[in-house]
C-alpha cells in the first residue's frame, strides 16, 4: 500500500498550520483525497466563526502538513502518514471545489444532508511521509 492510499484510508486527519506570528495551529478534520490533492471544506458542524483560523493562516502561510494515524495496543500495527504540500483556499464558485465537495459528499454520508458550505480547503501535497510498526 502506497503512503497515500494508507492515508486514504484514515476517515480523519490533523491539519498543522502555521499563523502569521509564527505559532503551530492544529485541527481535526475531515478530507477527501484525489490524487496527489487533499481536500477540505468548511462545513455546518458548530464551530465559534466562519472565519477559520486555518484559512487565514494559508493565506499568509501556504505551507502545511496533514497527518493521519492508526493506533493499537498491538504496536505492531501502528501506523502514521504525513502529507506536506501547499494549500490553497478555493471559493465555491470555483469548478475544482465543486469537484471537491462531490468527492467529501461521497466518503461522508453525513455531507449527502447537509453539504458543507465552503469554502474549501485544498493541499497541493509535494511530500508523503511514512511510518509503520
Amino acid at each position: 500500500m502506497t503512503p497515500a492510499e494508507r492515508f486514504a484510508s484514515a476517515r480523519v486527519a490533523r491539519l498543522a498550520t502555521v499563523d502569521p506570528a509564527g505559532r503551530p495551529h492544529l485541527v481535526p478534520i475531515v478530507f477527501a483525497l484525489d490524487g496527489d490533492t487533499l481536500y477540505s471544506a468548511v462545513d455546518r458542524k458548530p464551530k465559534r466563526s466562519t472565519a477559520l483560523r486555518r484559512l487565514a493562516n494559508v493565506a499568509v502561510h501556504p505551507l502545511v502538513s496533514v497527518l493521519a494515524d492508526h493506533y493499537e495496543d498491538d504496536w505492531s500495527r501502528l501506523w502514521w502518514v504525513r502529507a506536506d504540500g501547499s494549500a490553497r483556499v478555493l471559493p465555491l464558485a470555483d469548478p475544482e471545489a465543486a469537484r471537491a465537495l462531490l468527492l467529501l459528499t461521497a466518503r461522508y454520508p453525513q455531507y449527502a444532508a447537509q453539504p458543507p458550505p465552503g469554502p474549501v480547503l485544498a493541499v497541493d501535497v509535494d511530500r508523503w511521509t511514512a511510518w509503520q510498526g
